[in-house]
């Protein structure tokens, strides 16, 4: 039986992950209300902008719904945005900015600089291009946060190869919770969607 997934349906990429979600065999589901959060088996957070994200989480009254669930142990992945607001702690972000704080890391928000900076490069990324004839992953970073430091208990999957951010930490899994500072639904390389699917099904 197929895990039903979520997608938060607020802002941002909405349709682009629930395609490449069902490409990785899940059942979707658009999250816009507390009783649809009720149902799913995980949570994609989506790329977008996380100020508004946070806003709209409250207006819709989804925030102390998410928390809760989080802290219950629900799979969630995040993406840009979705990375931000998994964090527990975000430098250069508005100070009214709420987090959701179920992921031990700090994230620099627009880290890469502005959206003229934009880039792409292929990474390596643990569970994923390291299993036998896999090839590179081409990631895509939009105004792309990255992490700046990772908490006891966190694993860090991906860092930048090279150029002025190598090193820096792109993609992070903590238990059920997985962020990726890149854009995998944009590619038609839906790995990052099928580990994510794994992980939910195995929860």
């Amino acid at each position: 039986m197929s895990p039903l997934i979520g997608v938060l349906a607020l802002q941002g990429d909405v349709r682009e992950h629930a395609e490449a979600l069902a490409a990785a065999g899940a059942d979707v589901l658009e999250v816009r209300r507390a009783s649809e959060l009720d149902r799913v088996d995980g949570l994609v957070i989506p790329g977008g902008e996380s100020t508004t994200m946070s806003r709209l989480l409250g207006v819709f009254d989804l925030y102390d719904p998410l928390v809760a669930r989080l802290r219950d142990g629900m799979p969630a992945y995040g993406s840009c945005a979705g990375m931000i607001m998994l964090a527990s702690n975000i430098l250069d972000t508005r100070a009214d900015a709420r987090h959701l704080d179920a992921l031990d890391v700090t994230v620099r928000r627009n880290a890469f600089g502005r959206q003229v900076e934009s880039f792409e490069t292929d990474l390596e990324f643990t569970g994923i291009t390291d299993l036998p004839d896999a090839a590179p992953m081409r990631a895509v970073f939009i105004r792309a946060p990255w992490v700046e430091s990772v908490g006891d208990g966190v694993e860090i999957l991906a860092t930048v190869p090279s150029g002025p951010a190598t090193g820096r930490v792109v993609a992070v899994r903590q238990g059920n919770v997985l962020a990726t500072s890149f854009h995998p639904e944009v590619t038609g390389d839906h790995r990052v969607h099928g580990y994510f699917v794994d992980l939910v099904g195995t929860a």
